[in-house]
């Protein structure tokens, strides 16, 4: 196993995360829990501006599209690794027999 296909699960999983993360917090708000810090007295006495969501959202979003573009560069490094691998695994192959190629 590659260094790379390492690389490729944890920007997966730390993707897959970040998509969770947003219905985990609601989940503790909804339970009575203070939302992992984003409501520290529980959601009835919470008091945010019209703007702190779509600045989290923005942020996750932009977060995403940078892990998406980290993928997108360790998925094409290790295609360049495999083409790689193949090319010498069919230079290092053994040439027909004389017999099979006149036949």
């Amino acid at each position: 196993m590659t260094a790379i296909r390492v690389i490729i699960g944890a920007l997966i999983a730390t993707i897959v995360a970040i998509t969770l993360l947003p219905m985990l917090v609601l989940l503790d708000l909804v339970g009575g829990g203070d939302g992992w810090g984003l409501c520290p007295d529980g959601l009835t006495s919470c008091r945010t501006s019209y703007f702190s969501g779509p600045e989290l959202a923005a942020g996750l979003m932009i977060l995403l599209f940078f892990l998406l573009f980290l993928l997108r560069l360790a998925l094409h490094g290790q295609r360049m690794v495999d083409r790689r691998k193949e090319r010498e695994t069919y230079r290092s192959r053994p040439p027909p027999d004389s017999e099979i190629a006149d036949f």
